[in-house]
């Protein structure tokens, strides 16, 4: 099991009020787990991909190489059917093998079938760059909902809206590096080449950044759950309806029923 595959259970383990590092670092890395997918989700990308450069290499048959990896996309989202687990991931794989056998049947062009993902690669880049320039970068989005903080970091968690800056920034400027590298070969190189350096950049540089962005998360303030606080409102908020409704109990006074009082309003 890898430090990414850490379960959410084992987090808690310093004394009650002391926030520990290792709490931090914990959530951080189940969390980072939940929202890219972990181990298996690294594999899912990239087998679609070895796949139809393993068979071009050998044949050099378009038609094979994208049926192969249509068909080992589709695979792998029925053994995640199967198991019951989550399928975002290897969906995403899908589509991405989905759009790149379209586009390479229809020019002809073996080259093209990585040409869909390296422009998603190459918008994701910019996404990352432009919202953090904004104010609010899309990494904090994402990873938001996973540690139920939404975007209450934007204005009540500056050092943590400032951990999402620099993690974004990693994002932007490691896939914008990528780019720098498959856009020249798909241009001037064969497709045996572009598509062997497109495999072994999957996984290095994702590494680097959910590396980098575990870095600076596991250093920043806590999430403030916004859920556990809604929570906390609506509890209060019906205790102290019944602290009335018990006082006009004991004063013989009939309950006050809220939607009766909006009504003669």
């Amino acid at each position: 099991m890898t430090s990414l595959d850490k379960p959410t259970e084992d987090t808690d383990q310093t004394p009650p009020g002391e926030p520990g590092e290792g709490d931090a670092r914990a959530v951080t890395e189940a969390a980072l787990f939940e929202a890219f997918g972990g181990v298996r989700g690294m594999v899912e990308t990239v087998v679609p991909g070895l796949l139809f450069v393993a068979i071009f290499t050998v044949d050099k048959d378009l038609h094979l190489s994208a049926i192969a990896a249509l068909a080992v996309s589709l695979v792998l989202v029925v053994v995640r059917l199967a198991m019951k687990d989550t399928v975002k991931h290897a969906f995403s794989g899908v589509f991405g093998v989905v759009f790149g056998v379209v586009f390479a049947m229809f020019t002809g062009n073996a080259k093209d079938f990585y040409l869909p993902g390296m422009l998603y690669t190459l918008g994701l880049a910019l996404a990352y760059i432009v919202t953090t320039l904004l104010g609010v970068p899309l990494i904090g989005v994402v990873l938001g909902p996973v540690f139920k903080e939404n975007l209450s970091w934007r204005t009540r968690n500056p050092g943590r809206k400032k951990a999402y800056a620099k993690s974004s920034w990693a994002w932007g400027l490691i896939l914008l590096a990528k780019c720098a590298i498959l856009f020249p070969l798909y241009w001037w190189s064969d497709t045996t080449r572009l598509g062997w350096v497109l495999v072994a950049l999957k996984i290095p540089p994702f590494l680097l950044a959910v590396w980098l962005t575990w870095v600076f998360l596991a250093k920043a303030p806590a999430p403030i759950d916004v859920f556990a606080e809604m929570e906390a409102e609506e509890r209060a908020e019906k205790a102290e309806e019944e602290r009335k409704a018990a006082l006009a109990a004991e004063s013989g006074e009939p309950e006050p029923t809220p939607g009766r009082h909006r009504r003669r309003t």
